[in-house]
């Protein structure tokens, strides 16, 4: 599974947005029938949503929730010509199952963005075909009724780092930032998201593009010292050993350093 730094969102009813969202560097694209998406405007994004998908295959689509039937017919419309689906606003595993049934082929990340959907979130990232859970911060405050400050979302985060490592997934994907022109509130955030366990990061405009890709590259600092201790860890044949400034290394301070460079390449 190919690590992804940045998703973009692009609004699948904006003919000028979806001409210009393949270019603007995002490591994946996510082609968007939901919140973005006006309810007179529904079939018309998908229809120029599936339009795009002939020409771009490797795109991500967001469905509607699941158990509607705007999401049964967007999951018509797409299934088998994306690369995979985020599925918002999961609360259960049979959200996925239902999912699961009408896109038996491509990947499925669930969008957690409620209380419940939190509670329920280790049951959700154990489904087989649940590939990532992707925190969707704006919804889950809207659900609990509060601002959505770093302190006060805090457990939530965790929980999903928790739910995806103690389900065997891999790390979950932080949602968007919702202040086009805070540039620096984004960077800190990425890198908070980061330090948790998350990795990548939805965007909503273009220009959070670079600042989240930079976030999520190993630096050259960590580079550097995954590279000396998988040298370490090689000549002493797997053996616990130690740097040269007195760094303990063993297994697992091995396999953090091959995950990192695993995520450069």
């Amino acid at each position: 599974m190919t690590p992804v730094r940045s998703w973009l969102f692009g609004p699948g009813h904006d003919e000028r947005i979806l001409a210009k969202v393949f270019d603007a560097g995002a490591d994946a694209v996510l082609l968007d029938l939901e919140d973005a998406v006006p309810p007179d405007r529904k079939a018309k994004a998908r229809s120029q949503v599936v339009e795009a998908l002939g020409s771009h295959p490797e795109a991500w689509v967001r469905v509607n929730k699941p158990g509607t039937a705007m999401a049964a017919e967007d999951l018509e419309a797409v299934a088998g010509r994306c690369a995979g689906v985020r599925v918002p606003k999961v609360e259960s595993a049979a959200d996925v199952e239902w999912v699961a049934q009408r896109a038996p082929d491509i990947a499925i990340t669930c969008a957690v963005e409620s209380a419940l959907g939190v509670v329920r979130a280790f049951e959700i990232a154990s489904h087989a075909r649940t590939r990532d859970l992707t925190y969707g911060g704006v919804d889950l405050s809207l659900d609990l009724d509060i601002e959505g400050g770093w302190q006060e979302t805090l457990y939530a985060r965790s929980a999903l780092v928790i739910a995806s490592r103690a389900a065997g997934k891999g790390p979950p994907i932080d949602g968007v930032h919702t202040r086009l022109d805070d540039r620096n509130g984004l960077r800190r955030e990425a890198e908070a998201a980061r330090r948790l366990g998350y990795f990548g990061k939805s965007a909503i405009h273009p220009r959070q593009v670079p600042v989240i890709n930079e976030v999520f590259k190993p630096t050259t600092a960590e580079l550097r010292w995954a590279r000396r201790v998988m040298d370490a860890f090689e000549r002493a044949g797997g053996a616990a050993t130690r740097l040269e400034d007195g760094e303990f290394v063993d297994v697992p301070v091995a396999e953090r350093a091959r995950r990192i460079l695993e995520a450069a390449r």
